[in-house]
């Protein structure tokens, strides 16, 4: 099997590197190199290449770059980042630009891994090629082309299951080990156009119904193991980000699995008017999804929130609240000082537009209108011409006089 565009001497330096240890391209590459589609980063646009060694990845990069170096006669600028406690590796090459230019390169050490506790992170330890195929999530992505031969090792069935175009589990226990599988399934379903295979739909429906995690939906949300708080989030970041959030969160919903965020959410029929509506007013759609959860601040701490986004929620809620003692009928300068008063944001109240309330008209009057009219007279005309002085007076008074602007 040949490797197409990527270059020939980049080819080789990854052969000598390995010195006959096993390394392998794995994953999306490997996938859309048999689906005859063009790899590379999704958020950069370059082209990347993620490799599996088995051994150290630094011992590995240590040789590339002597490699590098003698196949292209000059040195090759590389920019190395570590990740993780095993040692991954990123790698940033900087080619002559008749081979290519800029490169990604992904390494990592081939890793074996076991889950002391469903939804807990793994224990990792180090182990062969095989090993690391099988830790992957789905059989399309658990299959490896070899450096050395260009061997295509596919244990698990993937490239029947592209040619199907299903998402197949790699074992039974999937989805209770990591749930967040199911997110990246609607990324790749989203992406790809892929859905679950019969037995991987099955597989998510008895698991999400015996619920085999120790935490349960009312329990401490900071007691949340990963797989159903940071990790999730993360995930979920990534799919409102980088992929079709629309086809991902429907895939999600079909499959039932929005049920891993909150029943209420799962059962939710407005997610794609409220989200539709934050990114019209651009608010951050992650908390535009949570705003829907039966309680979104005991759900935004399980997923550890960002802070600025925590507190969007809280102050949405809050205003929410105050709305609820505010009459229907009022003048603009009315709505002005309850939407502008201390603790809320303007995003607070664009949130609650997106998310829907009664009150919707006159609060998007305000985010469109009524919050950008200012005093007809400056500070300055009414210090010369009616003698005031910089202070709360002068505040008030042109205070008063936008008021009255906006109420003509």
């Amino acid at each position: 099997m040949e490797i197409p565009d990527v270059p020939k001497p980049l080819l080789e330096a990854l052969r000598q590197a390995a010195k006959g240890r096993r390394c392998a391209l794995v994953g999306g590459v490997v996938r859309d190199l048999l689906l005859h589609r063009h790899h590379e980063d999704p958020w950069r646009g370059l082209p990347d290449l993620d490799l599996v060694v088995e051994g150290r990845a630094a011992d590995f990069v240590a040789r590339l770059a002597d490699a590098l170096a003698t196949l292209f006669a000059v040195p090759v600028p590389l920019r190395v980042q570590e990740h993780g406690s095993f040692g991954t590796l990123e790698l940033e090459l900087d080619l002559p630009k008749e081979q290519g230019g800029t490169w990604l390169l992904d390494i990592a050490s081939a890793r074996h891994e076991r889950y002391p506790q469903p939804a807990e992170n793994p224990v990792v330890t180090l182990g062969a090629l095989d090993d690391d195929l099988a830790r992957r999530d789905f059989t399309v992505n658990a299959m490896a082309l070899t450096l050395d031969g260009a061997e295509l090792i596919d244990p698990h069935g993937g490239q029947r299951d592209l040619s199907a175009r299903q998402l197949r589990f790699l074992h039974p226990h999937s989805v209770s080990d990591d749930p967040t599988r199911l997110l990246r399934a609607a990324r790749y379903s989203a992406r790809l156009g892929f859905d679950l295979a019969p037995d991987a739909q099955v597989q998510t429906d008895a698991t999400l119904s015996a619920w085999p995690w120790q935490w349960r939906p009312g329990d401490d949300p900071g007691q949340a193991p990963p797989a159903l708080g940071t990790r999730l989030r993360m995930e979920l970041e990534l799919l409102l980000s980088r992929e079709p959030w629309r086809q991902a969160l429907a895939a999600l919903q079909r499959w039932g699995a929005l049920v891993l965020l909150d029943p209420q959410l799962q059962a939710d029929r407005q997610w794609r008017r409220r989200l539709h509506w934050a990114q019209r007013l651009q608010v951050p759609l992650l908390p535009a999804l949570l705003a829907g959860a039966r309680d979104p601040l005991a759900l935004a701490e399980r997923l550890q929130l960002p802070h600025r986004q925590h507190k969007l929620l809280a102050q949405m809620l809050e205003l929410e609240h105050r709305l609820q003692s505010q009459p229907a009928e009022q003048p603009p300068s009315a709505w002005c000082q309850c939407l502008e008063a201390p603790g809320l944001s303007p995003e607070a109240v664009a949130l609650l537009v997106a998310r829907g309330t009664a009150n919707g008209k006159p609060l998007l009057r305000w985010w469109l209108r009524w919050r950008h009219v200012r005093s007809p007279l400056t500070a300055a005309e009414l210090m010369r011409e009616e003698g005031l002085r910089p202070g709360p007076g002068l505040g008030e008074r042109l205070r008063q006089l936008r008021f009255t602007a906006l109420d003509r």
